[in-house]
């Protein structure tokens, strides 16, 4: 990959992904720096909520992106951590561990990653029973009995999806009491099928080809308990890929990009798309749908201050 482009692409998940699509087809010289590719959606079980397919799994998916992307020629870093951004308009520095690269504008796509138990059985069950995102996999669980790790207000929603597909949700919070909404605890409370273990620290997910059950430990207890479940939504919050842009693009309270309806930063010519951004609803079909408007604003941004590399193809 040449160090000088149009327009460097950070992150390779479908926001990522989308961008690098659309901006081929515009003709820029468009590189992508990633650590991997595909991002969340390798972490997810299933997808039946993205258009055109009924229900793929998530690897599959970050597949069919590849496949597609492969139709252009595209400079690629892999396995690449961006440390630092730099620079202005017409002249920007992407410094990884290992090289530099500048290009005259940015597409930040890094994505959230969700906080895990760090539990033994976790890692091993992702995928078979271990799941991060109830939207996303709560049907794929119907008519099974299910567990939500996470009293905050994203633990309590996944707890009342499942409810409504589950003959019983366990929901383990490891505090003295529930944090979430104060609308979403009065639901949780009219719900019979949901049962609320307070002071349950997790300990380990047990299973071996699928999760089977959830050692716990209540607060100032020595002995350790079990449930049977066949799905663990862990919700204990996610955290913005946002290190590198710490002081270079404005964040909001949460670590998020902040972006306006075109996908603009707070800096002239970088945009961003997808989760890292301040963008509500974090699903795969809205990330790819804002790394298309992010692509595109770009594209405009570069036709106003002159040619970029290569002609627009219509």
């Amino acid at each position: 990959m040449t160090s000088q482009k149009d327009l460097i692409i950070i992150g390779a998940g479908p926001a990522g992904l989308s961008s690098a699509i659309y901006l081929m087809r515009k003709r820029l010289d468009t590189a992508i720096i990633t650590e991997n590719v595909g991002g969340q959606v390798t972490w997810t079980a299933s997808v039946e909520n993205y258009l055109g397919y009924r229900v793929i799994e998530g690897v599959q998916l970050v597949e069919r992106f590849n496949e597609q992307l492969g139709d252009f020629s595209i400079g690629l870093g892999l396995n690449e951590k961006v440390v630092a951004l730099t620079g202005k308009a017409d002249l920007f520095e992407v410094r990884t561990a290992s090289a530099s690269f500048t290009a005259r504008t940015l597409i930040l796509a890094t994505g959230k990653q969700p906080r895990t138990l760090n539990v033994p059985g976790e890692k091993r069950l992702l995928g078979r029973g271990v799941a991060y995102c109830a939207i996303c996999d709560a049907p794929l669980y119907k008519g099974k009995v299910t567990a939500v790790v996470g009293g905050g207000s994203s633990g309590l929603e996944a707890a009342i999806d499942l409810a409504a597909l589950c003959p019983r949700v366990y929901l383990l919070e490891r505090g003295e009491k529930l944090t979430g909404d104060e609308v979403l605890r009065e639901k949780i409370e009219g719900l019979d099928v949901i049962e609320v273990l307070l002071d349950a620290e997790v300990l380990e997910i047990l299973g071996e080809d699928r999760v089977k059950a959830v050692r716990f430990r209540r607060a100032g207890a020595e002995a350790l308990e079990e449930i049977a479940v066949e799905g663990l939504f862990v919700e204990v919050g996610l955290d913005p890929n946002s290190g590198p842009f710490r002081g270079f693009v404005e964040l909001n309270e949460r670590g998020e990009v902040e972006v306006d309806c075109r996908g603009r930063t707070s800096v002239e010519g970088v945009f961003a798309a997808g989760d890292v951004t301040s963008v509500p609803f974090k699903q795969i079909v809205i990330a790819a749908g804002d790394g298309a408007k992010a692509a595109l604003s770009a594209h405009d941004y570069i036709l106003r201050r002159g040619t970029g590399s290569g002609e627009e193809r219509r």
